[in-house]
């Protein structure tokens, strides 16, 4: 019995009963009293909580006003929230034939406080005039003790779970600082003769009426004109009547509102466009505020606003009209069951048949311009730029708002748009992403059957490197498309870029000579003991790539099959302060701290032109470059001695003695160098060394002789020329035996 209730049926009576301790969770009870006086417990609710003190509040209410109890509101003002604060709760029972029926929670504080909401519960007749009974709740230890109340509006046979007003003790309307305000309510009579209920509300010392005030419900039409926007003007003025009407509770003469309304161009109730396709000519503005009293007879105004080129001509454009009231603490207040925002439509015209649906089938083509094939693309300073030929055709109704979108890969930036030949109109900007680039055509709308022939063009990010380029175009637009499989195009096209890395060599020789007689010390005490001197530079160029870091390996021909030595290495130097680093076996003999006797074998060379690391052992020089700078020089300087004594006690005449320089990057795949090689040669000679004939060359000479022999007289023979001498001879004895027997017959 620590609260109590009466329930009103169609057919009975019953009687609530609230037990805040039963059990430590609080239970209400609901009770029924038979014709012969007897108490029958019909029904029974249990609190959720220990120590909520479920129970310790009840409150029955008509709301509907037709004498029988709709719902029945039970307080849990300790029920503890989250954070282990007082919060309280008000729990909702419907009332049916089963007595307590379905269970809901009235929406009250939520806050890191205490607030005991449902310490007090009253039912209001009717403050809103709208013909259902409300309900208001205290929360007296909320706002630091302060304390407040919520008032809810009943609707049909219910009460709305959402507050409809909230009002603080610690609000500087009251005049002073009021303590445990809420901790008891009341609201069944007018107390100022203004036909409305009012509200009386304990706190501290102190009991507080609360006014009620009148209700003013606002409608608001609005009309255009013209109805549609014509898109056959870039700037469309469109006027707009904006009328506006109210009804007023308690219905008096003279009743009045003053508002405030906001129009704002291209929103609807939802949200808002980042940028208006509408301005207010008035002040060149999407949005227009005005202060207005609203009667029971209309009222009106006019205003003008200009679309220009709306990126959008499908989508109709909104206005959306907000109003409140110009000084928030008068009477009347806006009946809050009325919307507070309204939203109109214009739509476009569009030239798409009666039903004004459009459907168009767009058809999108990309290719790559002066395309030479190859697989590969090489960038390079000359080579920076990616041009692709872009054509988009209309098959079907009109396109609105068309465009055509690119995004692409951080390794390129859009560079540049061409002009169609036609005329036809095409804009291309890069979007609010980096990464995009968005082309109008021929805005507003893309006929049906036009085509149009762009090219766009991509330049090369040299800061980000990668080793393919992705492309992906989509043609869209704001008519509905019939088939979206030809409307986007992916190019990837790989890459490789041309790391302009010139690499030359100077040497301070390019020949000597060597003597067999030469006087070759037995013992080396100093590098010029060895022989002449062979140094050469290797300088290394880069251009406008950026190559972070590259390898230089050079490779010395050091001995040969028979362990004769060749070159000898002495020095290398490099800018080590650019980043350039060499690993190298510098006098590795120790020549100069300690003496050496080299040895010499004979062996025969005539057959060779070259000593390379082909046909010879070679010791390598490895090389790193580190943080390359664009457009920078680096020098790396070889310094070695041709050993003497090998040469001398080589077989020769002439023999060219090569070093080799290679250079390459650490990313092969990415970078290409155009000569990466290079040969350091020395010619050596040899000019006292006698030409020797080979036996073979003997024996060919006297056979190729004899051979030339036999030709010869089988050309004569066949001349005749031996037949011709047979008939002189011939006819010389035929004489002399003619004068032999001339001279007998003297005889």
């Amino acid at each position: 019995g620590y609260s109590v209730a009466v329930l009103s049926t169609m057919s009975s009576v019953y009687f609530v009963a609230g037990a805040p301790r039963s059990n430590y969770t609080g239970r209400v009870v609901v009770y029924d009293v038979d014709s012969d006086g007897n108490i029958v417990i019909v029904k029974s609710k249990r609190g959720e909580q220990i120590g909520s003190y479920f129970g310790s509040v009840v409150c029955s209410v008509d709301v509907n006003r037709d004498s029988v109890t709709d719902v029945l509101l039970v307080g849990a003002p300790m029920f503890m929230n989250d954070l282990k604060k007082e919060e309280g709760r008000v729990y909702m029972f419907s009332i049916t034939k089963r007595i307590l029926d379905q269970q809901e929670l009235l929406e009250g504080p939520q806050g890191s406080e205490n607030a005991r909401f449902g310490s007090a519960i009253a039912a209001l007749a009717d403050i809103d005039l709208d013909g259902f009974n409300d309900v208001v709740i205290g929360a007296p230890l909320e706002n630091q003790n302060a304390g407040a109340i919520y008032i809810y509006n009943g609707f049909q046979k219910t009460i709305r779970t959402k507050y409809s007003q909230k009002i603080l003790g610690s609000d500087s309307a009251f005049g002073q600082k009021l303590q445990f305000f809420g901790r008891s309510v009341d609201g069944h009579r007018d107390l100022d003769d203004d036909d409305i209920t009012d509200v009386s509300v304990g706190a501290d010392g102190n009991v507080v009426v609360l006014w009620s005030r009148g209700i003013a419900n606002v409608s608001i039409v609005a009309l255009f004109k013209p109805e549609k926007i014509s898109l056959l003007n870039k700037n469309t003025d469109i006027t707009v009547k904006i009328c506006f009407q109210a009804t007023f509770r308690p219905a008096k003469k003279n009743n009045q509102v003053a508002i405030k309304y906001n129009a704002t161009l291209d929103a609807d109730l939802q949200s808002s466009r980042v940028t208006s396709r509408g301005f207010f000519k008035e002040n060149n503005e999407r949005y227009m505020q005005r202060d207005l009293v609203v009667h029971h007879e209309e009222n009106c105004v006019h205003d003008v606003f200009s679309v220009q080129e709306p990126s959008d001509a499908v989508n109709s454009l909104s206005l959306r009209i907000d109003i409140g009231l110009a000084n928030p603490g008068s009477s009347p207040v806006l009946d809050i069951s009325s919307p507070a925002s309204v939203a109109y439509s214009i739509p476009f015209i569009k030239d798409c048949g009666e039903d004004e649906v459009c459907i168009c089938d767009l058809v999108l083509n990309v290719q790559r311009k002066a395309d030479d094939g190859k697989q590969q693309f090489i960038v390079s300073s000359k080579t920076r730029r990616l041009t692709f030929n872009v054509k988009l055709r209309n098959k079907k109704e009109n396109a609105y708002n068309t465009r055509i979108q690119a995004t692409f890969s951080d390794n390129l930036f859009f560079a540049s748009s061409s002009l169609p030949s036609d005329g036809t109109e095409v804009s291309c900007q890069t979007g609010t992403a980096q990464s995009t680039v968005i082309c109008q055509i021929s805005y507003p709308v893309f006929r049906t059957g036009q085509q149009v022939s762009f090219d766009i063009s991509f330049d090369f990010n040299l800061k980000n490197l990668q080793n393919v380029a992705v492309l992906s175009f989509h043609a869209w637009s704001e008519s509905k498309e019939q088939q979206d499989s030809d409307n986007q195009i992916t190019l990837s096209i790989p890459l490789r870029y041309d790391a302009e890395i010139h690499f030359t060599r100077l040497a301070n020789i390019n020949f000597y000579e060597v003597y067999s007689g030469h006087n070759i010390p037995s013992t080396v005490n100093n590098f010029e003991d060895i022989g002449p001197t062979f140094n050469f530079s290797l300088k290394v160029t880069t251009g406008s790539i950026p190559v972070k870091m590259a390898s230089l390996t050079i490779n010395l021909p050091e001995l040969t099959s028979k362990d004769n030595p060749l070159m000898y290495l002495t020095a290398v130097t490099t800018d080590e302060a650019r980043g350039v680093a060499c690993d190298a076996q510098i006098n590795p003999l120790q020549i100069g701290k300690r003496p050496y006797s080299p040895s010499f074998t004979k062996e025969n060379f005539r057959a060779s032109k070259e000593l390379n690391c082909k046909n010879v052992k070679c010791s390598t020089i490895t090389c790193k470059l580190d943080d390359i700078t664009l457009k920078g020089e680096y020098v790396v300087n070889v310094s070695t001695q041709i050993w003497n004594g090998t040469f001398a006690a080589l077989t020769f005449q002439t023999l060219q003695l090569s070093a080799e320089a290679k250079i390459d990057t650490y990313n092969p795949e990415l970078f290409i160098i155009g000569e990466n090689t290079l040969t350091i040669p020395v010619t050596i000679m040899k000019p006292d060394e006698k030409a020797e004939v080979p036996v073979g060359v003997v024996i060919g000479s006297i056979l190729a002789g004899l051979l030339l022999l036999l030709v010869l007289v089988a050309v004569l023979w066949k001349l005749g020329f031996f037949k011709r001498q047979y008939e002189k001879m011939t006819q010389d004895i035929e004489d002399v035996d003619e004068i032999v027997e001339l001279t007998k017959d003297k005889d």
